[in-house]
Formats: C-alpha cells, structure tokens, sequence
C-alpha cells in the first residue's frame, strides 16, 4: 500500500526515532515527579524549545497557512496576539510560577498548586480545575489528531478512518512509555525541524514562482478575480474583529501544558534564557506560516491545475506545496514537521490531562499512599483512556483544526488564565474567588455564542475577550466580599514572592 516512496520513508524513519526517545527517556523516569515534570532538572534550551513546541501544535503549519490562504494578512493578528501574549508569559509567569509552585508543597501540576496557594480546606477547588483541565484538553486533543489524520491522509492516500488511527498511535506511544522526559527531548527536536520548515518553504514558494515581482503580479491578478485585497490588515474587519483576533494572546496566561513547561525548568535564572530562544523561535515560525500561506495564494492561482486539494480544503496548503516543490526525500522531512507540531502539543495535553487524574484525583482522593510506580502506570492507563475520547470527538473528518484549538484555548485562557495571574501577584485574592473566577471564565467560552444574537457583532467576537474580563471581575469583586485569606497563606505569598526576588 505505501511503497517505498522516499517521502513515507523519511516520513516513518521520523517517526521511528521518536519512539526510541521515548523508550530511552523510559529508563529515566523513576517516579511520578519524573513522568509529570522531569524531576524539574530541565535547562534552558529544552524548556524554551519544548514550551514553544508544545504551544505550536498542527495548527501552526495548517490552520494558520489555511486562514491566510482563505482570507489574507488580516489573519496575521492572530500572530501578533499570540507574540505578545507569549513575551508576557514569559516575562510576568514563567519564574514566579516555578518558585510559587515550589512554596507551595512542591506542586507538580496547577490545581495542586492552585490548592495549596489559596488554603483550602477541602478539594473543590482542585477538583474544579481538574475537570476544567479534563473537559478542555479532550477537545484540544481531538484537533492534534484530525491535523495528524488529513497529514497521513495526504500522505498515505487512505481513508480519514484509517489515518485517524496512524497519526495518534505515533503520538500515543512515546507518551505513553517515556513521560515527561521523552515529550520535552522530542520537542526540541521537533521545534528544530518545525523551524526548518517554516522557513524553508515560503522561500521555495517565492523561487518557484521567479522572484518578489512575478509574485505581486500573481496576487494582484488573484485579488482581481476573487475581488479580495490579500493585503488589507484593518479594513476588511470590524474593530471587534481585530480585538477577537490579537486578543489570542491572553490565552497564554492559562495554558496547563505551557505553565507545565516553566514548572520544570531547573532554574529561574534559566528560565530568562529561555525567553530568548522561545520567543525568537516563536517569530520566525509565526512568519514562515504566514508565508506560506500568503504566498500560497499566489502560487495556487499562478498554477491551477495543482490547486483544487487546497481550494477545497485551505489548510493542506503547507502540504501540498511541500509535496510540490521539493525532492521527495526533502519532502518527508518537512511533512515530519507537522507530525511534529502535532505530536508535541498532543503528548503535552495528553500528559496534563493524565496528571490530573493521576495526581489531583486518584492520589488526592481514592488513594492518598499510593506508590510512585503505581501513579505512574495510571498516568500511562489514563495517557490511552483520553486519547480513545479525543480519536473519538475527531471522528468528523470536516472538522477544522483551528476551530478546535480556538475554543480549547479560550476555555484555558479564561478558567485559568485571570486565577494565575491574580494568584502571583495579589495576596489578597482568596479561594472562593478563585473557584468563582475559574468557573464564570469556563461558562462563558461555553454559552457565549448561544447568549448573543447571531447575526450581532457581540456574536462574532472571540469569547477570551468577554470570558478574560469577567472572570477577572468577578475574582476582584469576589476577593474583596471574602473573608481575608489565613496568615499563613498570606506568609507563604510573601515568602514566595522574596525567594523570586532573590533568584533573579
């Protein structure tokens, strides 16, 4: 059935590698803070690769090129959000979380630390947050796996049935045997070849279609005959419509299986270092994207008789012009980034999901002195109970990618992503606040759409936007009505807040 094209050779040969870093990271977990963490002993390098890696999943190299493709350089606010949105993290988040997270009682995932920061005197609070981190992560999973079913589809001209299988058991596998340490050492090498290929390809685009003028020729010939400027960042939208955009960004803030990244990392002062890299890596892979997808518009309509996949389904432009434009073996390379893309956001998510039951469930309810080996086999149990869901959800083979990712990312951002940033920086902030910001932020993503009208603006804009600003109201408003935290909550706070003082 496969043959023995050089693109699937290369494209398995990947995929080989990837298992055997898993099986090798195997030997290397011993215990649950290895399989959720990786012991917390990551450098700068990993955690900046796999942080940015686990955040860039399939919609990175499809659903962005897809937008852009569709609709032009409007979409790029996206990019501009989430850059801002990640140097932000990166700078207010990252070395607080990890020294709080610390003070704490060690708390390996955020509901735990959630818990442990407010003082609660019984589990809701974590069995919230776990829930949220269950319900959301399901659906996030479920676009890492249609992005991997339409790339072995493609690829492997089977049905979207059969493909669903071969892209989530590639993903599953490592997960499943090496942990932690197996998805952060994967990610850094799946960050590099995402690079490679985001930059790579717009290049190739423009030197097939003979340089920046036979290039503007095409698209100005495209906008004729779809009566579309490609190039319009303001007036093709609403005001509303840039804010839904850029406003992607704020999703940072509550991402579980990024914030797990800075958890990790050895250091503080490591984690400076890591900003540098993330964040430049972050750019030049946001505008490869961008590239492609732009370029592909004038490429696509420059050569029709190759573009009818793409018109028809907008985000297999990356892989189609990967397919078209170079050697077959370069080829398996750059299709391997999408695997990549996918596999190291979907291992990331599948990971947190499984901690949550594993670490914030299981051993905070049912068995408090369960042992390290047994935590970690259930993490591995729970790794293949929420992928079966997420296969499940991606049965749809219509379903788009960035959709997917666009509510998951929303329903974090606003749970979680006002509660964090409170968490870290304000003392007065009390659990029941916590709880009530957590929830209005989760059941706003969920109604918003159906509580406005359809054809209103409100209707079309992101639901972060409403969701982040009334969770962060409530939880100011819930704080200052609550009884005054204990002492020593309020303690812990400040020394947290010294102990970051002094590792900067």
């Amino acid at each position: 059935m496969f043959g023995l094209d050089p693109t699937i050779i290369t494209f398995t040969i990947y995929i080989v590698g990837m298992l055997l870093i898993g099986i090798f990271a195997y030997h290397y977990t011993n215990n649950l803070s290895d399989y959720i963490l990786g012991g917390r002993r990551l450098g700068s390098f990993v955690t900046a690769m796999s942080a940015g890696a686990s955040d860039m999943s399939g919609w990175l190299l499809m659903g962005l090129p897809g937008a852009i493709y569709v609709s032009g350089l409007i979409e790029g606010w996206i990019a501009i959000g989430l850059t801002i949105g990640a140097y932000l993290n990166w700078l207010f988040v990252a070395g607080r979380l990890r020294i709080y997270t610390e003070f704490n009682n060690n708390a390996l995932t955020l509901p735990e630390y959630f818990h442990s920061r407010f003082g609660t005197s019984n589990n809701t609070l974590k069995i919230v947050s776990a829930s949220i981190i269950l319900i959301f992560f399901t659906i996030y999973c479920a676009s890492g796996v249609v992005a991997g079913a339409k790339l072995f589809q493609n690829l492997f001209s089977v049905e979207y049935s059969t493909a669903l299988w071969y892209g989530a058991l590639a993903t599953i596998a490592y997960t499943f045997i090496g942990g932690f340490l197996a998805v952060s050492w994967t990610d850094t090498i799946q960050a590099t070849l995402m690079i490679f290929a985001l930059i790579l390809t717009p290049i190739f685009v423009l030197l097939h279609l003979g340089g920046l003028d036979n290039f503007t020729l095409a698209l100005q010939q495209a906008e004729s005959v779809m009566q579309k400027d490609f190039t319009d960042v303001f007036s093709s939208t609403t005001p509303l419509g840039l804010l839904s955009l850029a406003a992607w960004g704020l999703g940072y803030f509550g991402q579980p299986h990024i914030l797990a990244r800075f958890m990790a990392a050895d250091s503080v002062k490591s984690l400076n270092n890591a900003r540098k890299i993330s964040m430049t890596w972050m750019v030049l892979c946001l505008l490869g994207a961008i590239g492609i997808g732009f370029f592909g518009i004038a490429y696509f309509y420059a050569n029709p008789q190759v573009a009818s996949l793409v018109n028809k389904e907008s985000e297999q432009v990356f892989i189609e012009l990967a397919k078209l434009l170079f050697n077959p073996w370069i080829a398996g390379v750059l299709l391997s980034a999408i695997l990549a893309a996918v596999m190291s956001t979907l291992s990331a998510q599948l990971l947190i999901s499984s901690s949550a039951i594993t670490e914030d469930f299981y051993k905070g309810f049912i068995r408090p002195r369960a042992s390290d080996k047994e935590l970690v086999w259930l993490g591995r149990a729970m790794v293949l109970t929420i992928a079966a869901i997420a296969i499940w959800i991606a049965q749809d083979e219509h379903s788009k990618v960035l959709k997917l990712v666009e509510f998951a990312w929303a329903g974090f951002g606003c749970a979680f992503g006002p509660v964090l940033l409170f968490s870290l920086f304000w003392k007065r902030m009390t659990s029941s606040a916590a709880l009530c910001g957590m929830l209005t932020g989760a059941i706003v993503v969920f109604g918003w759409k159906s509580w406005t009208p359809e054809k209103s603006q409100l209707h079309q804009l992101y639901e972060m936007v409403p969701g982040f600003l009334l969770a962060s109201l409530v939880i100011i408003v819930v704080s200052f009505l609550s009884k005054a935290p204990k002492q020593q909550v309020t303690d812990r706070f400040e020394q947290a807040k010294t102990a970051y003082k002094n590792a900067l």
